[in-house]
């Protein structure tokens, strides 16, 4: 990305302009009171956390404080730090060619001062993207302090320089996030040992490399993501460092049915179309999830499994279409039997329940289907449907049936230019939309025990 051309190319030229040192967390801070003050979104694509999450993490940033997002799997932890990047000025002054992001009238490093003493006004500045000063680790039990902190550059004492000389360090991941962000995700997998190495850096603002008396003020956010300790048993955050920590947020799943549908709409990549009150049926069966006692909650059920879900069950929409040629490809109710099977082993289920695993998610998954049924059409007298159905109109489904069979088996009922209504289908709307509208119907009466149901292998049939 290329910075704007008016922008001033030497250090004269930024103290002229006015563009002064500035701490990343005032920074930070007076870009969020702007978006806040102007009615802007400064956390956009994050769901459900408007009246939780976010405005303690509003609190924390205008307080200038380093955060831990505690919570389980699947709750858009590094979704939300990567989200800060949006705070930060869109371009900020560096020196040209340092190693670390230094602003030209304040350089912290060796190298960056001996540049400026010697260079004055005219030392040359570069233009750094907001994106660019955003660093995140993953935390695994092999990061070292090298990693983080830094390390002799052995490159650099062969070179001729002596092992005293603070040049021939080269420098980890905070020290070049230096006025920037440093995410660091599953902070507890750190080892312990390694986790010392940020006290400096989060209290103190310097860093410590084998002994050097190298002093850095370092700049930068610390963000770290964290499991709950009473569910990981890998590691812990030391006391010492949660310490530091100014503040420590909880996220938490989608807390209403609307929240976790707009977060599957948002999140999954739909190879076919999938109508509303099937995303609803796969957000409640996630809740469901997250009550039942045949799973185990400490590990949780993630937001990725919805995402997952509804894919999988565009992608059987999608193979439908494919050997039927029906077009526009639309999922339908019957392409909801994929999940279980499929998704299955993204779950931790209790001890005591191998074999019975498919047994709990097709029957939660029916208990979601009815509770979207009853919201979606309530009020609907489905009697006409189902008396047709009675009367030996049977209806066959299946993922190699179109849409237009399915259709096709039932006589002109106006309950079901109704039940299209409320499923938000229009009576123009081709074939493959109509048969999803009157399967959904289907199926509720099926679990309403007012039509049977016959499976076999990929095909359902809707009788008496």
């Amino acid at each position: 990305m290329t910075a704007p051309e008016n922008l001033p190319t030497t250090a004269g030229e930024l103290r002229a302009a006015g563009y002064l040192p500035r701490s990343v967390k005032s920074e930070i801070r007076e870009n969020l009171l702007a978006l806040l003050g102007s009615g802007g979104d400064p956390w956009p694509g994050i769901v459900g956390f408007d009246r939780t999450v976010l405005p303690q993490l509003e609190r924390a940033l205008l307080a200038g404080h380093d955060v831990v997002l505690l919570g389980e799997r699947g709750q858009g932890k590094t979704r939300l730090v990567r989200t800060l990047i949006g705070l930060l000025d869109e371009w900020t002054p560096v020196i040209a060619g340092a190693e670390l992001g230094e602003h030209p009238l304040e350089p912290i490093s060796p190298a960056g001062r001996r540049l400026a003493a010697e260079l004055g006004d005219d030392l040359p500045v570069a233009w750094r993207h907001r994106s660019e000063r955003y660093a995140e680790k993953l935390a695994t039990p092999d990061t070292s302090v090298g990693d983080l902190i830094g390390d002799v550059d052995p490159v650099k004492v062969a070179e001729g320089r002596s092992l005293g000389d603070p040049e021939t360090i080269h420098f980890g991941l905070v020290p070049r996030a230096h006025r920037g962000i440093v995410g660091i995700n599953e902070l507890p997998d750190l080892a312990e040992r390694i986790q010392v190495a940020l006290l400096n850096v989060m209290e103190e603002r310097d860093i410590q490399v084998r002994g050097y008396t190298l002093r850095l003020p370092l700049d930068v956010l610390l963000v770290a993501t964290a499991n709950p300790e009473d569910y990981t048993n890998r590691g812990r955050i030391i006391t010492p460092l949660k310490d530091r920590f100014g503040a420590e947020i909880r996220t938490h799943y989608p807390l209403t049915v609307e929240a976790e549908t707009d977060l599957v709409r948002q999140e999954s990549e739909l190879v076919a179309e999938v109508g509303d009150p099937l995303i609803e049926v796969l957000a409640r069966f996630v809740r469901q999830l997250r009550e039942s006692t045949a799973i185990d909650q400490r590990s949780g059920v993630s937001a990725r499994f919805a995402v997952a879900a509804a894919e999988t069950v565009a992608a059987a929409a999608l193979r439908r279409s494919a050997i039927t040629g029906e077009q526009p490809a639309v999922a339908r109710p019957i392409d909801l039997e994929s999940v279980p099977t499929v998704l299955r082993g993204k779950l931790e289920f209790e001890s005591g329940e191998e074999g019975r695993e498919t047994e709990h998610l097709t029957h939660l998954l029916r208990k979601a289907f009815a509770e979207t049924a009853r919201a979606r059409l309530g009020g609907v007298n489905l009697r006409p449907l189902a008396a047709a159905v009675s009367d030996g109109n049977l209806v066959t489904t299946g993922e190699r049936i179109p849409g237009k069979d399915v259709l096709s088996a039932l006589p002109e009922l106006p309950v079901l230019h109704e039940v299209a209504t409320r499923l938000g289908v229009a009576p123009s709307d081709p074939p493959t939309r109509i048969a999803s509208a009157v399967e959904f119907a289907l199926e509720a009466l099926y679990l309403a025990r007012q039509v049977a149901k016959d499976t076999d292998n990929d095909l359902a049939v809707y009788g008496s």
